[in-house]
């Protein structure tokens, strides 16, 4: 009991006022003709309970020892997701889900936090041993075995946030100016590559978000009706359950992509706020934890999962106003997923290991 009051109470507070907004959105959107709650937020509160279970579960383990698994997570993860794409259910038009009873398991969730922990362990144990520039090109071949597995899914967005990662983890491992003109140059020549991969729904997607206008009815539909629903709400929003948009079903996917626009229309401009303030003092304390980690394999996966959680946010909240390409990407703690949220809450818990073990200062 005397260790669960020395976590990070500011960031566990901060985590489970975000998620109290989620479920507030998800409340909101999950009646049906009975007015019983829905099977959807059922299931991400059964989510939520196991995420919990295991953030504090993990924050209480030795995440060096997570590190030592790191090479076997690494390959059970690339087994699983070859898997998956032969095996996996469709949604739509992504083969990303094995299927489990009523529930849908999405490994590439998953797969960002082993990606961390590997490559954290991979740049932090290699550091002495092997030259900046051979750490480049074996961290590349390494990481890109998952991400091009989860292109032929295909799913861009967990693609782009795994390698976003890996370029952030390069830089803080300290690499040289020439090496980081390589990733640029790498980063570039990969997203030429990817475009070839890609699906024509996600070409379509990425060509049309700087003017949605062109196809209203297709490809710009779902950033359109987000931007109204974002601007509708104005200071005091519509009220928990009045958002025409969201409740009239004119906003898609509104418990996932799209969890913001229902924010920001129900709870307007104030309750946008409070997403990007609780946000704030997350990544304010995920950043001291950075700082004051014991070793440089802890410091590597709190840049790792800052980087996560943060490019996901930009992203989710970049397209739900219409400045970002619709590409799937949850919001972290908000976004209803089950895979997600547990993964997410996982690494919290990891950051929390982390906390517990820093050099006190």
């Amino acid at each position: 009991m005397k260790k669960l009051w020395q976590l990070d109470w500011i960031m566990n507070v901060a985590i489970f006022l975000l998620l109290a907004l989620g479920f507030l959105a998800l409340y909101s959107t999950s009646f049906d003709g009975a007015s019983f709650i829905s099977m959807n937020f059922r299931k991400q509160m059964i989510s939520c309970a196991i995420g919990v279970a295991l953030m504090l579960g993990l924050a209480f383990y030795d995440y060096r020892t997570i590190g030592v698994f790191s090479t076997k997570l690494y390959f059970g993860l690339v087994a699983v997701l070859i898997l998956v794409i032969f095996f996996g259910r469709t949604v739509r038009g992504t083969t990303g889900w094995i299927g489990i009873s009523s529930f849908n398991i999405q490994p590439v969730e998953i797969a960002k936090l082993v990606m961390i922990i590997f490559v954290a362990r991979f740049l932090s144990k290699k550091k002495t041993e092997l030259s900046s520039a051979t750490r480049v090109i074996s961290s590349l071949a390494l990481v890109s075995i998952p991400i091009l597995l989860i292109l032929q899914q295909p799913d861009f967005g967990s693609a782009a946030v795994i390698g976003a990662v890996w370029v952030a983890m390069l830089l803080a491992s300290e690499i040289n100016k020439k090496n980081i003109a390589a990733i640029i140059i790498i980063g570039a020549v990969a997203s030429v590559s990817g475009w070839s991969l890609l699906k024509n729904y996600q070409k379509e997607r990425i060509v049309n978000f700087i003017k949605p206008e062109n196809d209203p009815q297709g490809s710009g539909y779902n950033v359109i009706q987000s931007i109204v629903a974002v601007g509708s709400g104005k200071i005091m929003g519509k009220g928990l359950g009045h958002g025409s948009q969201s409740q009239l079903n004119f906003l898609p996917e509104k418990h996932t992509d799209f969890i913001f626009a229902v924010i920001s229309e129900e709870l307007g401009f104030l309750g946008a706020g409070a997403v990007f303030v609780l946000f704030g003092i997350l990544f304010f304390r995920m950043k001291e934890i950075a700082r004051t980690s014991r070793d440089n394999f802890g410091y590597l996966v709190s840049v790792g999962i800052i980087i996560m959680v943060a490019f996901q946010m930009l992203v989710n909240i970049g397209m739900n106003i219409g400045v970002m390409p619709v590409a799937g990407v949850p919001l972290p703690y908000l976004s209803y997923g089950g895979s997600s949220l547990v993964a997410i809450l996982a690494a919290s818990g990891i950051l929390q290991s982390i906390y517990l073990r820093r050099i006190k200062t």
